[in-house]
């Protein structure tokens, strides 16, 4: 009997690396597979998916109704360029966003595709006045231009708050300590203007490596979405000194998001890379599938990288000599990036 099915003989890894590749060098590459359309590639993915870490565990937060879950996510912010935060002078501003559809030339099979998206990062409180995040998010030259914003996300199904009252919204006046590492560390702590107040402060693992068997979640703000939450994830890697890998639901606007540990409801980390998010089938773009053991998996700054920086007590940290630390480390990055950007720019110049 002829072969029904001439996918079934593929495993989920070959058919994620077809449709990487196409997404990366748009052809398809000469496997046995490249003469099958992309769009019957991820609908045989889709259907066969069981624990594929590309499988959609994202919820939003008004469907939460865990207490622990809930006082971390009020610890998680979305990181906005100035320009799209608008004061409306009266207290609030304005966030300005795009529709998740249009932003990345979405299927409509998406999910939240009618969504709002905006933050280009996330960041999370870990002291009174100071912010955590990846150090790719933010550097020496562009802090200034950056606003931590508490709220963004989902009212219901269909509303997502898009005012936001002025006390929710933070900018930032120096960094304390920041890594980037590319393969390695990636993070940077980040002073505010002034004490946050009304929000929950996550609390930071200070008991050395999380276990191989522990499961995480992650709270943030996937391709700059209102906040979500996904759990369900477990730990592929635990060897590498500077992080971990795992197999979290994470997409490009989740960059600096904290990852906690499901038992303890602990932050283990910061995610700080991953996959690649979407490819491209027909016209559009879809989401990215891979099994729990396959693609590269999402790396995440371990805490303890940072925590040292990190008072352990509640207090603000107010004494001339800690602001003074910080404003040294905050030109010392920016020296740093300069050097890199004069490095750059001399490179292109014509010989």
């Amino acid at each position: 009997m002829p072969n029904e099915d001439p996918l079934q003989n593929f495993s989920h890894e070959e058919l994620a690396a077809e449709l990487k590749h196409r997404a990366i060098h748009n052809t398809k590459s000469l496997s046995p597979l490249s003469d099958v359309k992309s769009g019957e590639l991820f609908q045989k993915l889709q259907v066969d998916q069981k624990v594929i870490y590309g499988k959609d565990n994202r919820v939003d937060i008004f469907q939460i109704t865990d207490r622990n879950v809930l006082d971390n996510s009020d610890s998680v912010v979305a990181i906005f360029d100035v320009s799209r935060v608008i004061s409306n002078g009266n207290g609030t501003s304005a966030l300005s966003t795009i529709r998740y559809k249009d932003a990345q030339n979405l299927c409509d099979q998406e999910p939240f595709f009618n969504q709002p998206v905006g933050p280009n990062c996330t960041g999370f409180l870990v002291a009174p006045d100071i912010i955590a995040t990846a150090g790719h998010c933010i550097n020496g030259s562009n802090y200034l231009r950056k606003r931590f914003v508490f709220g963004f996300q989902m009212i219901d199904s269909s509303n997502a708050r898009l005012t936001i009252p002025d006390l929710d919204i933070y900018q930032a006046v120096g960094i304390i300590d920041r890594k980037e590492e590319g393969e390695g560390a990636d993070y940077a702590l980040v002073r505010l203007n002034r004490p946050v107040r009304g929000h929950k402060i996550a609390k930071l693992s200070r008991s050395g490596r999380i276990a191989d068997d522990e499961e995480l979640y992650v709270i943030g703000h996937p391709a700059g979405l209102p906040k979500k939450f996904a759990d369900g994830a477990i730990i592929r890697d635990n060897t590498p000194s500077t992080h971990f890998v795992s197999n979290l639901d994470t997409y490009g606007g989740n960059s600096g998001s904290p990852v906690f540990n499901s038992r303890t409801h602990e932050v283990e980390g910061i995610l700080v890379r991953g996959e690649n998010d979407f490819i491209m089938v027909g016209t559009c773009a879809r989401s990215m599938v891979c099994p729990t053991t396959g693609c590269r998996g999402e790396d995440v700054t371990r805490v303890s990288q940072f925590v040292t920086e990190v008072p352990k007590s509640t207090e603000l940290a107010t004494t001339l000599e800690e602001r003074v630390a910080g404003i040294e480390t905050t030109i010392s990055s920016f020296k740093k990036d300069f050097e890199e950007l004069k490095g750059l720019v001399i490179s292109k110049l014509p010989i």
